[in-house]
């Protein structure tokens, strides 16, 4: 009955443990999650103050598939102002979320047999729609020491004549690493003379911290404004999770264009109140928010990296950017899903395994929640660790 894709599909292995952490909860069991990519704060009173005014508008009916004229300029503004990207509103899509945004793209640039470069550890949907489009996913390994980033040597050992796509993801989900300017120059070079799309997902660009600064891959070079999709959203910088908004921009007007095809012929525009909203979260009307949640999110992971680092057993890369520590449990465990699911069961802390991003021996905590409750996370973590 079920066709032959859809069965190729795994669950969100994030989704799953939050999941879990909620039903014990709900069961009355003392559970703290760590395991959501979702940010703790509320969304910024302008944004539901320009949905309140939508609604009062009647700002209700259809829009264009790819976003109003107003969503749209916002969209590019903000790529100009704050990235140095230039496009017209021909070359950018919204949709509902960036998730959304890469399932239009790996489907409309991905064939059968096509192969698409992942740096590991990976955010856990970018194999799935690979697999889902047909393409084949070939990992590159990264560890603590290289601050899980990929090198130019290894880039270039990866590609063969099948290579269509290189996915990049800075500031990374799951270890919140940010590649430099100079790091994503040398990438580049490998890739001149080939016609390999870069895939550069920039959704937590504005939430790194100390002296890092983001650099937009597309930036880099003609050349790589040329072959990079962008892909970003509001729904960690903004707090917009639920608000569902995603975007990409392309030099390409033909790949837009199709994928613009694509979604007329699935979910068409997206929320039209969301898109109203999205404009205040585009233009800098929540900049001063946007600055308090990073601060805060800043003090969590450096007091949260000095307590991992603590714990006999486990240690951790500081992150440059995002909300989350990719924290290694090589000494204690060589299986983060059985690891994970006892300290689920004997402590009530869930985290998210790291064999689901690609990568044995970790677990992802993320710190989007309130300093007490890490501290806590913490220490019954570390007492975990003990009775082992």
């Amino acid at each position: 009955m079920l066709s032959q894709r859809i069965q190729t599909l795994s669950a969100s292995l994030t989704i799953a443990i939050s999941s879990l952490a909620r039903d014990l909860k709900a069961q009355g069991k003392d559970v703290i999650s760590f395991s959501a990519g979702e940010p703790d704060f509320d969304t910024p009173i302008a944004v539901k103050n320009a949905a309140k005014k939508a609604l009062d508008e009647g700002l209700t009916k259809y829009t264009a598939v790819a976003g109003t004229p107003e969503l749209l300029n916002a969209v590019a503004d903000k790529l100009k102002r704050e990235n140095g990207l230039e496009y017209t509103t021909d070359q950018i899509l919204t949709s509902n979320g960036a998730k959304h945004s890469l399932f239009n793209l790996f489907q409309a640039v991905i064939d059968d047999g096509d192969e698409v470069i992942i740096p590991a550890p990976y955010w856990v949907t970018y194999p799935e729609l690979v697999k889902y489009s047909g393409g084949i996913s070939v990992i590159i390994d990264t560890t603590d020491e290289s601050g899980f980033k990929i090198t130019p040597e290894q880039l270039k050992s990866a590609i063969t004549p099948k290579t269509k796509m290189l996915v990049l993801t800075s500031p990374s989900n799951p270890t919140g690493a940010v590649y430099s300017k100079e790091e994503l120059e040398a990438l580049g070079e490998i890739l001149k003379d080939t016609d390999i799309i870069v895939a550069s997902d920039e959704m937590y660009e504005k939430l790194v911290f100390g002296d890092t600064q983001f650099v937009a891959t597309a930036s880099i070079s003609a050349d790589m404004f040329n072959r990079t999709v962008t892909i970003n959203g509001l729904s960690k910088s903004a707090a917009m999770t639920g608000w569902r908004f995603g975007y990409l921009a392309s030099a390409n007007r033909e790949l837009i264009s199709v994928m613009n095809k694509l979604q007329s012929q699935s979910t068409s525009n997206i929320n039209s109140i969301t898109q109203s909203s999205a404009i205040v979260g585009l233009d800098g009307t929540i900049d001063k928010e946007v600055e308090e949640m990073r601060l805060a999110f800043e003090s969590r992971c450096n007091e949260a990296v000095e307590l991992f680092n603590a714990v006999d057993g486990l240690s951790v890369v500081k992150p440059n950017g995002a909300f989350y520590l990719f924290v290694n449990i090589k000494e204690v465990s060589n299986d983060s899903m059985q690891f994970c699911k006892d300290l689920l069961e004997e402590q009530g802390v869930a985290v998210v395994p790291g064999v689901g991003f690609g990568s044995e021996g970790y677990f992802r905590f993320s710190f989007a929640t309130d300093i007490e409750t890490i501290r806590v996370g913490i220490k019954r973590i570390e007492a975990f660790i003990k009775n082992r």
